[in-house]
């Protein structure tokens, strides 16, 4: 029961991680800014929000999570710091459609890291599931795929691989991660504070970013760094898929950048999937949980 029950606390943490998650990027829109000085703010308030945070749980609570978990956690910590780098060097090189459909390779990197490492073979279901998301962000923006800058498409792809290898050893190690996601933004501000003295400080709209920073990174960060202590990589890594039906239905609501009739298909197919796939996790795990009770009587 308390398997089950785990399974059934990750997939709700990592869900409200992965929807908060897809506001980012309008947000960093709504910002307009240099990439550096963007960078600076939403890693700045984004690390003393979780010092913030973390202070008051363990004035309230003495179980509070560490925050860099031992070397493991730093590893980690170096791997979210890095992944965020990238992702804000994408945001600016490349297209968003580009970008987005890059990310999502966070889902096969992730899939292929456990099955490498943590010799956590996806089941057939979880692999249907993953080629079908694929297929639906391939709809989404195969007419764009050309339109970016092969510099800013490394970019996400390094971003993709960095967040896949953060959630692989958070699932090896069996730490809370929660707040070493958070706490790994100071690698990518010392970056960040050290170009913007070369360049300058650029934003329009620097409350945006703050937001975003202070608050949105902090819960999306939080649950999906937390996810893999519950749940699988793959599983994880999914709801890093949520990002790419969203993020551009906001930007439409906000920039009036209408989707195209793929976007909503493939859309559509991810969503459809993911809920799907998630139903089907906890229809098997309260099936196992039955056939452990018959098993093994109390």
């Amino acid at each position: 029961m308390s398997s089950h029950s785990d399974h059934q606390k990750g997939l709700l943490i990592t869900a409200i991680g992965g929807l908060t998650l897809t506001v980012d990027i309008p947000l960093i829109r709504l910002a307009d800014g240099g990439a550096w000085t963007i960078l600076m703010l939403r890693t700045g308030t984004t690390f003393m929000a979780a010092l913030v945070i973390w202070a008051v749980w363990r004035s309230l609570r003495k179980n509070a999570p560490q925050l860099i978990p031992g070397w493991t956690g730093l590893v980690v910590a170096a791997f979210y710091g890095l992944g965020s780098i990238a992702f804000i060097t994408g945001v600016f090189n490349t297209s968003t459609a580009n970008l987005v459909f890059i990310l999502a390779f966070t889902t096969m990197f992730s899939a292929l890291l456990s099955w490498l490492f943590l010799k956590e073979r996806p089941r057939p279901a979880t692999l249907a599931a993953l080629a079908l998301m694929i297929f639906g962000v391939a709809i989404i923006v195969g007419d764009s795929i050309g339109a970016g800058h092969l510099f800013g498409d490394l970019m996400a792809l390094c971003s993709a691989f960095c967040i896949a290898s953060a959630i692989t050893i958070s699932r090896a190690s069996g730490k809370d991660m929660g707040f070493t996601a958070l706490i790994g933004v100071i690698l990518p501000l010392i970056v960040a504070v050290f170009m913007v003295s070369k360049t300058g400080f650029h934003v329009n709209a620097p409350w945006w970013i703050i937001f975003n920073g202070a608050v949105i990174m902090p819960i999306s960060f939080f649950c999906l760094a937390a996810g893999p202590k519950y749940i699988s990589g793959p599983e994880v890594a999914m709801f890093y898929l949520l990002e790419t039906v969203l993020a551009p239905v906001w930007v439409w609501m906000i920039f009036a950048e209408t989707p195209t009739r793929n976007s909503l298909i493939g859309g559509a197919i991810l969503i459809v999937t993911l809920v799907a796939h998630s139903l089907w996790q906890l229809h098997d795990g309260r099936r196992q949980r039955g056939d452990l009770a018959v098993h093994h009587p109390v």
